[in-house]
């Protein structure tokens, strides 16, 4: 199942949710996105990194880019912030530049929105929430509205923390992560 090192790399560029946390190893959804691709002109790599924010993610895009050179990142940055009740605008600007990066190595984005528990109040949880439509929009870029769409009511389908995906659901994930990406695969790498 290797690809060829010619093979056009998309780098996930994300926080646990897609670091694998607390799944067995080639059990995620970007273990499962790249077996998914085996025979496509793409290979996967992963430069995401369990409670990264999307200060930490600014300042580590340029020597992932340079690393891995990739044609598409799968940006999914953002919810530690939230987590964290950092300033909306904090996280805003911090993807808006992370974005800004990616053009300059000539990558396409597909950025992963984000939705959070309200435990900062509703204004919040929807300012929060607001931002990466509005940054897919500005910047044209890819977009998956929720990671997380229909299932993120189900207990059932997270980890004993209630916030990462269980290894049963990780399918789900990539389903919803492909609806985006798959559309960006149509262009030839």
């Amino acid at each position: 199942m290797t690809q060829p090192v010619h093979a056009a790399a998309i780098m996930v560029f994300g926080d646990s949710l897609s670091a694998g946390y607390g799944l067995p190893t080639g059990k995620s959804w970007v273990d499962l996105l790249q077996r998914k691709l085996a025979k496509t002109p793409y290979r996967v790599v992963n430069a995401s990194i369990s409670g990264e924010t999307t200060s930490g993610g600014l300042a580590r895009i340029e020597p992932a880019l340079a690393r891995f050179k990739p044609k598409i990142v799968i940006l999914e940055l953002g919810a530690n912030d939230g987590l964290r009740g950092e300033p909306v605008e904090f996280t805003k600007k911090n993807l808006d530049a992370i974005v800004l990066a990616c053009r300059k190595h000539h990558a396409r984005v597909l950025l992963v929105g984000m939705r959070l528990p309200p435990n900062y109040g509703p204004k919040y949880a929807a300012d929060f929430a607001a931002v990466f439509p509005a940054l897919a929009k500005r910047r044209e870029l890819g977009f998956v509205p929720f990671m997380l769409e229909g299932f993120a009511g189900n207990p059932g389908d997270f980890q004993s923390d209630g916030m990462h995906p269980s290894e049963k659901a990780q399918n789900k994930v990539l389903s919803n992560i492909w609806d985006g990406l798959a559309p960006m695969l149509k262009s030839p790498p």
